[in-house]
């Protein structure tokens, strides 16, 4: 990479979303007199009577959790998209509308109140992920994009500090996957090979954001990344869906997942907020063989666990903007232990 745009005002392009990211690495100098967060508070209880996902609590109404002792999903009692809509259309040149069909669910990730993925051991989090295949596999035959999804930290708008994710479900195939549709699709008619495969091989010879790595799955931070932190995980073979994975890939991801999120959690020592999800190939009778399995990794936190990145102005008006580069935030992420902090800070 040209060395100057490591110090002045530059574009990048993202071939997967056909958008562009204003860069300004110079902004790192200034001065903050922005608003400063609270950290999250972490519980330190691994039961809350309180909690609605806690086991054997009542959530809503009539509602109470079985005693799970592993992970447990239920369909969310305050659901965004619901199974019985009426198929109603509205359509006009300038007004558009239609029903949707869908449903969502949530994933408590463990019993305990206070244990976050990093957190768990590695077998743990590999149920968390068989169930993520499990409920991908069951709603893929029934709708056509099957979301899941994480919202860590009240920053990221999480309603409970219970750790879980969410499932939701729908007929349509929403924005931001639709765009990753027709790019990838795009690229595969001109190039006759995988948009986000190609890439990854590109980034290995580079070396310059690659982050983590095992036998299954690597960790980069993208070229054209907006979030501070931001990180994309993705196979090294070519992979549709969640569900196509192997019981080996599995157990690497859960491995891979532990480690990273650790790194996440070392950077400010907290426990670190984000919002992520897989996208795959939907799932209709249509040939998606130009798609490639990936996660994004949003965490909105730019230079201590009390500043966090906005998303305002020139963002909301004009394109997404970054201060620091794709290649520091790699070098930081890269630089941390892959030893919890919590672990460190109990051993002294």
């Amino acid at each position: 990479m040209n060395k100057q745009f490591k110090t002045i005002p530059h574009r990048r392009y993202n071939p997967l979303t056909d958008e562009w990211v204003l860069v300004s690495p110079h902004r790192t100098k200034r001065p903050w007199r922005g608003q400063v967060e609270s950290p999250s508070q972490e519980s330190h209880s691994q039961y809350d009577p309180k909690c609605y996902l806690c086991p054997k609590n009542e959530r809503a109404g009539v509602h109470k959790n079985p005693n799970y002792k592993n992970t447990f999903v239920f369909t969310n009692d305050f659901s965004a998209l619901l199974p019985d809509t009426p198929i109603v259309e509205e359509e006009s040149e300038l007004f558009k509308s239609h029903t949707v069909k869908g449903t969502s669910r949530v994933i408590c990730f463990s019993p305990k109140h206070n244990l976050t993925l990093p957190e768990m051991e590695i077998e743990s989090i590999k149920e968390v992920v068989n169930l993520w295949v499990e409920q991908t596999n069951e709603l893929g035959e029934k709708y056509r994009w099957v979301q899941v999804f994480e919202n860590k930290g009240t920053i990221m708008g999480c309603s409970n500090p219970h750790p879980h994710g969410q499932i939701w479900a729908n007929n349509n195939i929403p924005n931001e996957p639709f765009k990753e549709e027709r790019q990838q699709k795009k690229y595969f008619k001109k190039n006759i090979s995988v948009l986000l495969l190609d890439y990854l091989n590109q980034e290995l010879e580079k070396k310059e954001r690659i982050v983590l790595k095992n036998k299954h799955w690597i960790v980069l931070v993208p070229f054209w990344a907006v979030w501070p932190f931001e990180t994309m995980l993705l196979p090294r073979r070519h992979v549709l869906r969640l569900t196509d994975l192997t019981s080996n890939e599995k157990t690497s991801l859960a491995e891979i997942l532990k480690r990273h999120l650790i790194k996440y959690d070392n950077i400010f020592k907290i426990s670190f907020p984000y919002t992520m999800g897989w996208h795959g190939a939907p799932f209709d009778d249509k040939d998606y063989s130009h798609w490639q399995l990936h996660a994004h990794f949003y965490p909105p936190l730019l230079r201590s666990a009390t500043i966090k990145k906005f998303m305002v102005g020139y963002e909301m008006l004009s394109e997404a903007q970054r201060d620091i580069t794709a290649e520091q935030a790699a070098e930081k992420l890269k630089s941390l232990s892959e030893i919890h902090y919590k672990k460190i800070e109990r051993s002294k």
